[in-house]
């Protein structure tokens, strides 16, 4: 199917899957049964937003998922809004000791059989420093667990920690020798002297870069210049996500996601995961 063409059709599906569809639940320590393809550009956006936090967007096939989190009193706890901190809510508690359990009973990997990391992208919303010290000290007490950066090399583990929000976290993650996680860059980083080993990911605002929000047409420069952004970020080992993309239901939402994946992009954003693994379902199969 030519490039024009397939994208109409995606966008056309997309829009027609847009709601709430059902899938089923799959276990949320060992899988009984073999699951469906994990689907690689799934990104859930504030997953601790979902009535499960982490389990719902893994019985959706989802290799990413987004946690923002504060230092409070030594913890680490999940939230969006200071307003909505509950000490019971930790990131050990929501993320770190469920994916150890689901790993530990797949055998060595989040999803049984699929042994490429899922990224757990963990915005510091403040304290920077201070937080990410913490967050170091937590994600080395669980050994093996985490793709891991040592002696100038990184070795693969079942689930890769990516560091996003406060910028502070760079330059305590530059000196160390030895972390557990890794750096959320942005476009202004792009081509500059950070390697993938410390920076596997770009992420920007759609907005700030893009007028396009998938009414019409995506204007040429605009295509042009989303491609020339993948194609320069994979050149060099890096991912790339957009967050703020249209995400509700719609023909928008669909011609988004449809130009995103055309580009190659690595993540798409959503806060409706059903929607957008139907999406990325009817992409397969178109």
């Amino acid at each position: 199917m030519a490039l024009v063409t397939r994208r109409r059709a995606v966008t056309t599906i997309g829009a027609a899957l847009a709601g709430s569809v059902a899938i089923p639940s799959y276990a949320t320590a060992g899988e009984r049964t073999p699951t469906p393809q994990p689907l690689r550009r799934a990104h859930a956006h504030n997953d601790y937003l979902h009535p499960r936090p982490l389990h719902d967007a893994l019985s959706h096939r989802f290799t990413s998922v987004e946690a923002d989190v504060y230092l409070v009193d030594g913890e680490l706890l999940v939230a969006h809004d200071v307003v909505d901190l509950d000490p019971t809510r930790t990131l050990r508690s929501l993320y770190l000791d469920p994916l150890a359990a689901r790993v530990r009973a797949n055998h060595g990997s989040v999803y049984r059989g699929h042994r490429k990391p899922v990224q757990l992208l963990i915005d510091i919303k403040a304290d920077g420093e201070a937080a990410y010290l913490e967050l170091h000290r937590q994600l080395g007490r669980y050994r093996g667990l985490f793709t891991t950066y040592t002696h100038g090399g990184v070795r693969r583990g079942p689930v890769t920690a990516v560091i996003s929000g406060d910028r502070a976290v760079r330059a305590p993650m530059e000196a160390q020798r030895t972390r557990h996680a890794f750096y959320d860059g942005r476009l202004t980083d792009l081509g500059g002297p950070a390697p993938a080993s410390l920076m596997p990911l770009i992420s920007d605002n759609w907005g700030t870069q893009f007028t396009w929000y998938g009414v019409g047409p995506m204007p040429t420069a605009e295509r042009e210049r989303l491609h020339t952004v993948v194609r320069t970020a994979h050149g060099r080992g890096q991912r790339v996500r957009f967050w703020a993309t249209p995400d509700l239901p719609g023909e928008a939402r669909g011609a988004v996601w449809a130009e995103l994946i055309a580009a190659d992009a690595d993540h798409l954003n959503t806060d409706d995961l059903p929607a957008l693994e139907a999406f990325l379902d009817a992409y397969d199969r178109s």
